[in-house]
């Protein structure tokens, strides 16, 4: 089995797809929102994965008042919040934040606080000390200001970190803010990642002597 190494400071890590398996949630709420509104659930489920929900709104329903997809955005959030029937670590999550856990990396989601806390405790995986949620940001994925904002409060700059993500919209983002990316899972398969893994089973992660991290990242 070949390996590929790749070295960095930190790492940022996305959370829906990335470390947390959380589709079905994703897949019952945003149905539900499609039919309400006249859409193709299939066709929505194609943009939804990455973006916060109100940008994911914009591209469904472009003619539609910013201010109604801000106020949808907060009864989705709600939804999904309290809904974790289903929701469970990605493969190999458990122990890839175990063995990053005294190494600076931050959890950058497009989340809000609340359902990134929900997610992250159904998993029972631990909630990174450096986090940026939804709240922190003006901008969602494919814009790269959450891994920036990241990048920033870890104190290192964007060619020193790795991006985690599984989405056409967060892989995009990693890229934009100029960042090494690791797709994880079948949705990142196709978008041309420096690397790809379809669980984080297949990364080993080392330290070097000056603190460099090493990812061994195993072929499929």
């Amino acid at each position: 089995m070949s390996a590929t190494v790749l070295t960095a400071s930190a790492l940022l890590l996305d959370m829906d797809g990335t470390l947390v398996n959380s589709d079905a949630v994703v897949e019952r709420c945003w149905r539900r929102w499609a039919l309400k509104h006249g859409l193709d659930p299939e066709a929505a489920l194609k943009v939804v994965h990455g973006r916060q929900g109100y940008a994911t709104m914009a591209v469904l329903l472009p003619d539609r008042p910013v201010e109604e997809n801000y106020a949808d955005n907060r009864v989705m959030l709600a939804e999904e919040t309290a809904d974790v029937d289903g929701v469970v670590p990605v493969g190999g999550a458990p122990a890839f934040m175990a063995a990053i856990a005294d190494l600076p990396h931050a959890l950058v989601t497009s989340a809000d606080s609340a359902l990134a806390t929900a997610r992250m405790t159904a998993a029972a995986l631990p909630m990174p000390a450096v986090r940026v949620t939804a709240e922190q940001v003006g901008a969602s994925k494919p814009d790269p200001e959450g891994f920036l904002k990241g990048a920033a409060e870890l104190g290192f700059g964007p060619a020193d970190c790795i991006v985690f993500e599984d989405s056409e919209a967060g892989i995009a983002a990693g890229r934009a803010a100029g960042m090494r990316v690791v797709g994880v899972g079948p949705r990142a398969a196709a978008l041309s990642p420096d690397a790809h893994v379809e669980d984080l089973t297949q990364i080993r992660v080392e330290t070097a002597e000056d603190g460099t991290i090493r990812l061994h990242v195993s072929a499929a």
